[in-house]
């Protein structure tokens, strides 16, 4: 364990083996360090956060500090936790609930690059990467796999669905089903391709997913008419997720992009959109 004399250190935290923790950083009351973490200058860890094994924050980082919200009352105990082999960089925010026994969750294998902010409640997941000033709002929820760009803005409530890859200056106002890519436009603009092949899906299954965001987005269908398309199609475990994330949908859905319209005899398995 090297840790820096300069460190503030609660007597009431746990610090696992292995851990660095560099000049002026503090570390308050009921924090768990795991194994093997990297903790650099000026980075503060707030009360009630639960850090997993093999994570890194970099200068300026502060996690698990009291939210903004007018709600929150001193003396509640809420929570913050940060999955294992995630990386926080320079100056990121994460804030905890407002509410008791609620937390702010961000997964393993995650990383946030400079200036992130996540809000409280939100839940990150699994191997998502969120680019340099991306805000990410109160209750936000980001499942495993995304990619957001930099300068992204988020709505309280919003989800973005798994593999899906957002675009760089974008405000996201209502869902984004998963492995869908939303473009610079915040319109749909058709799947994750990239994200498809990287996750090592076989070509049947992408194409499965491929046809149903296509049918969804671009032939101009309602929802009802869209999702009786898609049901006649090849059903796989993608495919289900993408009609039930959008049927559970209870802010709406971000719209397709208007100037990509398909008609059904368009060729289904080009990897081009």
């Amino acid at each position: 364990m090297k840790i820096h004399p300069t460190a503030a250190i609660s007597p009431e935290a746990k610090i696992g083996q292995n851990v660095e923790i560099g000049p002026f950083s503090v570390i308050e009351d009921h924090v768990e360090i795991g194994d093997n973490c990297y903790i650099d200058a000026h980075v503060k860890i707030a009360r009630y956060t639960k850090v997993g094994p093999g994570c890194s924050f970099y200068f300026g980082a502060l996690v698990g500090e009291e939210p903004q919200d007018h709600r929150f009352k001193k003396g509640v105990i809420s929570y913050t936790e940060i999955g294992e082999e995630t990386v926080i960089r320079e100056y990121v925010t994460i804030h905890r609930s407002p509410f008791e026994n609620q937390r702010t969750v961000v997964g393993s294998h995650t990383l946030l690059m400079a200036f992130v902010h996540v809000g409280h409640d939100a839940c990150i997941g699994n191997h998502v990467t969120v680019a340099n000033h991306t805000a990410i709002s109160g209750h936000v929820h980001i499942d495993d796999g995304a990619v957001l760009s930099g300068y992204v803005l988020i709505h309280q409530f919003c989800r973005i669905g798994s593999l899906s890859m957002v675009g760089g200056r974008t405000i996201i106002t209502q869902d984004i089903p998963p492995y869908c890519m939303l473009a610079e436009n915040n319109c749909i603009c058709g799947p994750n391709t990239v994200g498809l092949r990287r996750a090592g899906l076989p070509p049947e299954r992408r194409a499965a997913i491929r046809r149903a965001i296509k049918i969804y987005f671009f032939r101009g269908l309602n929802s009802r008419n869209a999702f009786a398309e898609i049901a006649k199609q090849e059903t796989t475990p993608e495919v289900s997720q993408f009609v039930e994330f959008i049927q559970g949908t209870s802010r709406g859905i971000m719209d397709g992009d208007p100037n990509m319209v398909f008609q059904k005899d368009d060729a289904e398995n080009t990897e081009d959109v």
